[in-house]
């Protein structure tokens, strides 16, 4: 943004090796990212493996490894791209996002900071200290489409977090995409509509129905609709086969 003029500071500060926004903490039912924790930091650690892998998938496919190792969680959410690769995951997990400045602390659902960013995002005299979530029941999965492979800026991104009950019903879902609107968010119309049926072939197929029938509302008119559309198919098909048991 420096580059192209678009930003001019009278001084930039580096807070990349404050420790304290480093740490990635487990703390009885909720873990928190710090907020320059870089995305090789949460491929490499063991916190985001079995149920929280497709938090991990996600990050595996930010770039390439040079901008992994310096790219961090907080600048991907922060930056405010309706392409940032790590927030589908996020908001499948209901995250909260902790700013601190010299007032003090102010939490803000993920969810709001993109739906609602004129006001309530982040502030001139604030910094993004940690993203917090707890565990979830369920398991979690990614799924991206981009133009490149890993180098892509994701054109499409789509997260998924299941929890069946012992008859393989749904009892708790969340559906979040990139890209297929003017920010990441939540699918509520199809998490509304899969909870509490058994997840197989035939659901999936329905709560596609109901997915396309939002996006077409949303990206109706636009050029890349009829890409999208296409896409959007194998992503939601991708992200909820592997949680059929």
């Amino acid at each position: 943004q420096m580059r192209e003029k678009k930003i001019s500071p009278g001084a930039l500060i580096d807070i990349s090796s404050i420790k304290e926004l480093k740490e990635i903490k487990e703390e009885d039912d909720f873990i928190e990212i710090g907020a320059a924790v870089t995305f090789a930091d949460i491929v490499e650690s063991p916190v985001f493996d079995g149920r929280l892998y497709g938090l991990k998938k996600a990050c595996k496919l930010v770039g390439s490894p040079q901008i992994r190792n310096m790219g961090t969680i907080g600048g991907n959410i922060v930056n405010g791209s309706p392409a940032a690769d790590s927030v589908p995951p996020l908001l499948c997990l209901n995250s909260t996002l902790i700013f601190r400045s010299l007032k003090g602390l102010r939490e803000v659902k993920l969810e709001d900071y993109f739906k609602y960013k004129a006001q309530v995002g982040i502030k001139e005299d604030e910094v993004l200290t940690a993203i917090r979530f707890r565990k979830p029941g369920g398991c979690l999965s990614f799924a991206k489409l981009g133009l490149r492979k890993a180098l892509a800026i994701s054109r499409i991104s789509m997260a998924a977090m299941v929890d069946l009950d012992e008859e393989g019903r749904i009892r708790d879902i969340a559906i979040a995409s990139g890209s297929l609107g003017k920010y990441p968010m939540r699918e509520r119309r199809v998490e509304e509509y899969l909870l509490g049926k058994e997840l197989n072939e035939r659901t999936i197929d329905e709560g596609l129905e109901v997915l396309r029938k939002a996006t077409d509302e949303r990206l109706m008119g636009r050029s890349t609709y009829p890409y999208k559309r296409r896409a959007v198919e194998s992503l939601f098909r991708e992200v909820l086969r592997g949680m059929i048991g």
